[in-house]
């Protein structure tokens, strides 16, 4: 069981977040950057530590400063909510090797799913029904692509096989 969760996120899912662990009897740890220090689960958690300025890429997506905060609080678990680093398989693995627990998928999980192409395949493996596609990555061959959709049937929708990192930002 764990014996302290920092709240690695805030708003709404932290909120979300600090009634579970209420309703648990764990202590929360919020984390915050200096423009939210009053937001209200800051203001309810158990304890609070700031770790950044205003701008999320100073403060809510900077790992160090999360895994400091969990160190000086005695928090166990690292609870990332949604968004900023809840799909960031090297903010997982690096909670894990700091010696926390991350409250969500494991590392190599989060690497799997975040690939679409892989983790369609892993579905497949399982035994898990898919929506009609492709097989893989499309080709580069127009003529193909064409010819896979027409064996798909209209309408068809083309998504990125994972997350593009443009300028520090999922795009």
């Amino acid at each position: 069981m764990l014996e302290k969760v920092l709240i690695a996120n805030r708003g709404e899912i932290a909120l979300r977040i600090l009634r579970a662990c209420r309703e648990l009897d764990i202590p929360t740890v919020a984390v915050h950057s200096t423009a939210d220090s009053t937001l209200k689960h800051v203001r309810l958690a158990d304890e609070a530590v700031c770790i950044g300025p205003a701008p999320s890429t100073q403060s809510y997506l900077q790992a160090p400063a999360i895994l400091s905060a969990a160190e000086i609080t005695g928090a166990d678990g690292i609870h990332p909510g949604y968004g900023f680093l809840s799909e960031n398989a090297d903010f997982a693995e690096q909670v894990e090797r700091s010696g926390f627990k991350f409250i969500g998928p494991r590392s190599e999980t989060i690497r799997l799913m975040g690939d679409k192409v892989s983790a369609k395949h892993q579905m497949r493996k399982s035994g898990v029904p898919t929506v009609p596609g492709s097989d893989g990555a499309l080709p580069d061959d127009p003529d193909e692509v064409l010819r896979i959709a027409r064996e798909i049937g209209y309408p068809v929708i083309v998504k990125a096989a994972a997350h593009c990192w443009i300028w520090g930002r999922i795009i």
